[in-house]
This record gives C-alpha cells, structure tokens and sequence, in this order.
C-alpha cells in the first residue's frame, strides 16, 4: 500500500473529474483559510469528545445530498401501502393494533420473490423508520415517531428479515459482474443495498439512544436486540462479521457497487452498541480489576481529560523570527538574543500561523531533526525585563493531572541497577531483598512500590504463560463468551484481510491522498447517474464529496479504535494480534501521512449544507440554495466529525507504539516530530495530550538540539502527560533502544500470539502427544466401530481376499 508523499488530495479522483464540466472541476475545494493573525488569537474548541455526535447529526450522516429525492420516493411507496390496506386516516391517528397490523403486513411483503415489489415494500419500512415524516411538524415530532415506529418493527421481528435479504444481496453475483463491468457507478446501483443498509442503521442509531422514560417493555427489546446483534445467529456469525465482510469484498474489487460508507457507519455502531462505548469499557475495566484483585485505579481518564485545559500551540522558527521583526520595526530596537525570544511572550508564548503554504516551517524537510534555527546574533546586547502586570502573570497548575505510575520491571531494573554499583552482584526479579543498600535507595524503593501499577495485561501475559508451560495439570481455561470474545472468535479466521481492506478505504478517503488510477472508489454511493451541469450543482457534490469522505474517515477510525480497546480488555494477546496486522499494513505511516496537511484547515472545514440535512430537511420549507450560501457554509467554530476523527487516529497511533521500541523508532524514521508538532495548533485540550504523548515517547531519540529547540513543547508534556518514576524521556539514554532486537521483538511477540490463538481457539491441531492414551485390551475390544455399508456389502470378499487367500505362519506368529 502507497503511503508515502505529502501531496494534498484531491476531493475526488481523476476518473470523476474528467466526468465535470471544464467550467466546474476547479468548485470542489471550500476550507476557508485563516490569515495569521486570525489564527494566532483562535480560542479555545469548545469540543466534547463522546462515543458518538448528537443524535441529529448522526442521522444526518447517514445520507448523502445526492439521495434527496429519495425521501419523497419512500413517503410515496408507504402511502400506496398504507391506502391500499387502510382508511383514509393518517399513521399518526391510528391506535397501537392497527399498527402493529400494518407493520405486519410490510413484513410479509418482503417475503415475494419480485424484486420491484419488495424494493417498494422495504422503502415503506424505510419510511416508518424515517419517522413518517410527512404527517410531522418538528424535527421533535419526526424523532418521537422514529424510536415509536422503530420499537414497533422490532418487536414484530423485522430485524431477521432484513438480514436475509442482505445476505442475498450481498450474493447476488449478477448485480456484482454488472457492476464490475460498468464503467463508472452511480447510486442507482446500490438501490436494494442502501435501502436495506438505511433502515438497519436507523434502528440500531435509535435503539442505542438510552431514554429513562422508555416503557417496561422498550428495555426488554432493548437487550433482546444488543444480544441479536452480537450473537452469532445469522450464517452462524455476528452482523459485524457479515458487514467485515462485504469491506473485504469491496476492497478486492469484486463488488464495486457496495455503499461503502453505509456498510461502514453500521459496522461501526453495531460494534458500539453491542461492544459499549467508553464509558461502559472504563466500568468493566474497573469491575476485571476487583476480579482480579487489583488495586483500584488512580483516577477517573475519561474525567481528568475533560478537566484538562488546551495549551497554546508551540511557535515554530519563521513564527518567532516574524513576531520579533515587527516588534523591532515598531519600537526600533535591535534584535535580541536567541535565547530570550521567549521573554516576549510569557503570557502566550505559542502564537503560531497554520495558513501559509510553506508553514510547513523547516520541520518538514530532510533534515527535520536539526534544531529550528534562528538567523540572529548572539553577542547582542539583551535588553531589560519586560515587566509584567500583576493580572497578566502566568498561572502555574496547583498539581499535575495525573498519578505516576511504575511497572513491576521499572523498580526490578532500578534494584538491578542499584546492586551493581554498590555491591557488585544481582539477584534477578527479586524486588524485596534490600541488604547492603544505601538507606536513600531504600526511600527510593519504598516511594516506586507506593506508585506501582499493575495492569490487566500483565495478569493476562502471566496466565498464558502458565498455560503454555502445564497444558495438563493447568486445567481447562474458563473463557467467558461475552461479545467482544463471540466477534473475536468471528473475525479471527480473516483478521489480517478485515484490517488491510479498512486501511485501503482510509487511505482513500483521507484529504492527503493523490488520485491514483489504481486506487479503489469509495464514491459509489455519492455520485448521482447524471454528472451536474451546472456551476451550483457541481458546488453542492464537491460539497457532498468531501462530506462523504469525512464520514468514512471518521467511521473508520472509531471502529478500529473500539475494537483495539475491547480487546485489550477482554485479552491482551487479542489486542496485540489485531495492532500487529494493523502496523504491518502500514497504519503507522498511514496515520501520519494523514496529519501531514493543514491540520487547522481540516478541523474547520465547512462541507456541510444543514438546511439539506435530515431531519431538518423533511419537515421545513428548503430556501434556494446559492453559491453564496454554499461558500459561507455553517456558522460552527469547528467541524465534529473531523476533529473526532483527528483524536480518534492519535488513539490508535498511541495504542499501536505503546512500549513497543520498534515502532517508536518508526515515528522516527518517518519523521512524525514536526507533523505532530504541527497538530498541537489545534487548541483543544484530548488532541493535544495524544499528540505530547507521541513526541514524548520519541523524545529521546530526537538529539539534544532538538529538545533545547523545542522547550516549550517539553513543558506541555511535562504538565499534561502522566510520569513513569524513572522514566528517563527527556534524555538520551535509553538501555532498551538497541536496533538489532527490533526485529526480535515483533518476532517473538508474533510467536506469542500464534501459541495463545493455537492454544484457544485451534482445536483441529492439537497435540497427539497429550492426548489421553487407552491401555486396556477389553475397553479397546470393546469398543463399537461402525463400518460403512459397502463394506457389510463385500463382507465375504474381504474375508476371502484379506484372511484365506493369505498364508499364515502361526509358529512365527506366536513367537
């Protein structure tokens, strides 16, 4: 997979370019841009980072503008259903039986064999489940009849029905070579798909949405349905397999057609909510602990980083060189010394411009570990303090925001260390024997074992281990079939395809990516079957286009995310099988090619049109749209999604490099300093410590001038980063850090992972050696042995050919 480069991508590929009007291929791109001073007074993102957007928006997501005249289309084919079967009354006036009447007969529909028929009778369940928005007034009204008509359908088992006809359309190989062959697709072909895809998306959406005021018998569909969707009851596997699986075909080629960013956003929210999202995965992380004894944790994550105030973003070289030229000019002073640039901006010391095409400031170039440097004299004279006014002094934080913490191997290597300098011998993994120690190393010990933490990891790899040395007498591991081990167990067979295939479409959808010819289309459900012909319309679908590509991104990385924090959870060993095939795929450069743009012009992207957004768009009259209208975009001070998926993808780069040495020294090869620098502009608070804590772990090998470059940014990790008692990030020691082992250590956390898969889930190649071994010549004699019928048949032949016709030496037999 191509990831290298840094060019900006275009909105859509070639192919769909040279389908526009020359007049209009240059309407695609709509990111405003900042100028500097604009930029360096930004406030702060007032962003609430959560499992998922408002529901509103959510909804919205799931259609693009191209489908617009749909909605009238699924309005049309229930009112014929419903006139055909009922009075003249409106849904809305109906009682409860009459309902469920009606929703019976829908689903009975879905059972003919002509396909028309059925495609009209699912876009009248479609338009149930839209909220029978034409007898509504407000988007409130249209959400009440959404989780009433919803709640209904699920309940007359709508759910099983669905799945079926997916399944078919998943396999009809017609519709897949017709669209192989097609030359360039269009919505049209993906009808049944994105019918089927959108009302199961609008169930599970609304079905997750937790209202106290829901009747007795909602909570009970509720779980029945959490437990449907993780269950393996269709095909023998979970829903989340079965959509793992059209990603795969998708990406082979085989079936080009697939709505992909549909089938992504329902993988992605039937993970959610059969999985949990971040809060339920801090509570069962809490609740594994007191299973296994553990102490509690140090504080609430999820708590402190909402607390957390953003830093202002650290100031590159040319940012400095100009601030301090424009004050010169204006008070006619001489420069200053290097060294106290920074005296000038105490109270906002990183005043940063993220808008000019060459801000890609000195950092991005071949020599991007060399220190920023700055083209002024040292010998001049420094000029007096600059005093500063009571109200304006920095305020320091009372206490750091996070407990230190150390690892078991952390005080094994100080003690080891320890004993070698003051008494010249070791005593291995003994943490307790103290004899001979200078009291100070006593105080030391005691203060890392008050800080000590012990993870669920490290119970799970201590485990395993014992496992695998007394596969007999270790008795039968106790596996508790929870959801995330049923999708585990789903996925396993095909893990490494799933992640390369999710990696193909981010890769696509990401704003960095040059068009390729051989690049996959992720457009086939945003495109419309006539190209536009006009400046406004090509405006709306460039619009449409990056909005499309927005929501894949975002899917994408909260479904690898998600799966990468269950399954940590749930076993170690699951997580690193997953991360491992995820850095082979080249996730890591992949990740960071995607931060190498404009990261601000990213976060504030405008490719939102909110009065054609649903639900708003089916209950208000729509005003005409215009090129002004589409140019000034929203009024938001950020884009959610976007800003979502930018924290969602540090995550993952923070999960996959996480005391893994090998895979720190790729941030360094690959120069990730200066991109992730660049990000920390983004003034929200979550963004900015995932960002310190990839350049911390790298810190060490970035050379001394680069830590002396970049104080500033050594700070913030300081003050926003959790410490690990002796660890030594800021310098350059690092005993760890040989490159020879590099390879060795993936080596052998691969041959780790094979003996956990082979011993849990390998039941076909277990090992004859331990297999129990029948000794007694009656149990062996007696045991039945059915023989097939052919051989009853021929039983005299057998006789004749096996036992007479042979001669036998009884003497040299019995001896």
């Amino acid at each position: 997979m191509d990831v290298g480069g840094n060019g900006v991508g275009l909105p859509v590929n070639n192919k769909q370019r040279a389908m526009l009007p020359n007049k209009t291929r240059g309407e695609f791109t709509r990111n405003p841009r900042k100028d500097s001073e604009g930029l360096s007074e930004s406030p702060d993102l007032e962003f609430e980072y959560a499992d998922t957007d408002k529901w509103a928006a959510e909804l919205s997501e799931l259609y693009s503008y191209t489908e617009g005249p749909e909605f009238a289309l699924n309005r049309k084919c229930f009112e014929v259903e419903f006139r055909t079967h009922v009075s003249d009354k409106k849904w809305t006036e109906l009682d409860a039986a009459q309902h469920r009447a009606h929703a019976m007969r829908l689903l009975d529909g879905l059972e003919v064999i002509a396909r028309e028929k059925r495609l009209k009778v699912a876009r009248a369940i479609l338009y149930m489940a839209q909220g029978t928005f034409g007898e509504c007034s407000s988007e409130a009204e249209v959400q009440y009849w959404m989780r009433y008509n919803i709640f209904l359908l699920l309940d007359v088992g709508t759910l099983s029905a669905l799945v079926e006809l997916l399944n078919m359309e998943i396999d009809n190989s017609a519709a897949c070579s017709s669209a192989v062959r097609k030359p360039a697709i269009s919505l049209a072909d993906s009808t049944d798909l994105r019918v089927l895809l959108n009302i199961m998306y609008l169930m599970v959406e609304t079905i997750q949405q937790d209202d106290p005021a829901d009747k007795p018998e909602w909570k009970i569909i509720r779980e029945t349905f959490r437990a449907e969707l993780g269950s393996p009851l269709f095909n023998n596997e979970p829903i989340s397999v079965m959509l793992f699986g059209m990603v795969t075909k998708f990406c082979s080629g085989h079936a080009p057609h697939f709505p992909m960013k549909k089938v992504l956003l329902l993988l992605w929210k039937s993970i959610l909510f059969t999985l949990g999202g971040f809060e339920q995965l801090q509570s069962i992380k809490i609740h594994r602990r007191e299973e296994l004894g553990l102490p509690p944790l140090p504080e609430d994550s999820i708590r402190v980083i909402r607390s957390m105030r953003a830093a202002s973003p650290p100031a590159s070289a040319s940012d400095l060189i100009e601030q301090q030229q424009k004050r010169a000019r204006r008070e006619h002073k001489g420069l200053i010394k290097q060294d106290n640039l920074d005296a000038f901006n105490e109270k906002d010391p990183y005043k940063a411009d993220d808008s000019r095409e060459d801000e890609d400031d000195n950092d991005d170039n071949d020599n991007s570990l060399e220190p920023e440097t700055f083209p002024l004299e040292r010998d001049e004279v420094m000029p007096p303090p600059i005093p500063h006014p009571p109200s304006e002094r920095v305020s320091f934080p009372k206490g750091l925001p996070w407990a230190p913490k150390v690892r078991e191997k952390d005080i094994e290597n100080f003690l080891e260390s320890s004993r070698s300098k003051f008494i010249g011998y070791t005593l291995g993994s003994d943490t307790d024997t103290v004899v001979g120690l200078p009291r100070p190393i006593h105080e030391s010990i005691r203060t890392l074992k008050q800080h000590k933490y012990v993870s669920i990891a490290e119970i799970q790899i201590l485990k395993e281990e014992e496992f695998q040395k007394t596969p007999l007498s270790g008795g039968e591991e106790e596996v508790e079939m929870s959801s995330t081990e049923l999708l585990y167990q789903g996925i396993l067979p095909s893990l490494p395809q799933y992640m390369i295939a999710l990696l193909k479409i981010l890769l696509a959808a990401a704003p960095t990516s040059k068009a390729k010819t051989d690049s996959i289309n992720i457009l086939a459900d945003v495109l419309p079957e006539e190209m536009p012909t006009t400046v406004l319309q090509s405006m709306k679908l460039g619009v449409d286009v990056n909005r499309h590509k927005e929501i894949i991104v975002k899917a994408i990385s909260a479904i690898l995310l998600l799966l990468l924090k269950h399954f940590k959870l749930n076993h170690i060993y699951q997580f690193e099988y997953m991360a491992q095939h995820l850095v082979f795929a080249n996730c890591i450069p992949l990740i960071l090619k995607f931060f190498n743009q404009n990261i601000m012009s990213y976060i504030t992207a405008k490719n939102s049109i909110s009065v054609l957004d649903f639900p708003y768009c089916v209950v208000h009259e729509l005003p005409e749209l215009t090129a002004e209208s589409l140019e000034a975009g929203d009024n938001n001070q950020f884009c959610w999604r976007n800003l979502f998926s930018c924290i969602n993808l540090l995550r993952i780069l923070n999960k996959l490099t996480k005391w893994k040495h090998s895979r720190t020294m790729m941030l360094v090869v690959f120069k990730s300093a200066p991109i992730l620098k660049r990000a920390l502009k983004v003034k929200q608070a979550m963004m900015q410590l995932y960002v310190l804590k990839l350049l911390k772990v790298q810190t060490k090998y970035l050379g001394r001038q680069w830590r002396k470059s970049n104080m500033k940014t050594m700070s913030a990790i300081y003050q926003k980063v959790r410490h690990r008692l002796n660890d030594d990030w800021a310098y350059g020691n690092d005993l760890d850090a040989r490159p020879w082992d590099f390879q060795a250590e993936e080596c052998a956390l691969r041959a780790n992972i094979e003996r956990f898969n082979s011993r849990r889930y390998d039941k076909s190649h277990t090992n004859p050696d331990f297999l129990p071994v029948d000794n007694c010549l009656q149990s062996v004699l007696g045991q039945r042995v059915d023989l097939p019928e052919d051989f009853q048949m021929n039983y005299d032949l057998w006789l004749e050919r096996e036992v007479f016709s042979k001669p036998i030496s009884w003497e040299e037999l019995l001896q």
